[in-house]
């Protein structure tokens, strides 16, 4: 609730300073959408990009290895032949 009292308040103060052009206020908007989602961001402390990829790759060859267990081995059986 109070995030979003925040964003509200946030808007009626453009409005009440006479940003009633609409690209002036769709700029304050994403603008103050970017302001929140850094803030999130720096609150997570996520890692850099450098790490993530190294993350991913670890990950998706654990994934491929994965596959490799869980496929079953096709064996080939020989066929009898038939006594006449």
């Amino acid at each position: 609730m109070s995030k979003s009292r925040f964003v509200l308040d946030r808007f009626a103060k453009l409005i009440e300073q006479g940003l009633l052009n609409y690209k002036d206020l769709s700029e304050e908007i994403i603008n103050i959408l970017k302001s929140k989602r850094d803030e999130i961001i720096m609150r997570m402390k996520l890692t850099s990009k450098e790490e993530f990829e190294i993350l991913n790759k670890r990950v998706s060859s654990l994934e491929k290895k994965i596959n490799e267990l869980k496929r079953p081995k096709s064996s080939k059986k020989t066929k009898r032949a038939k006594k006449s």
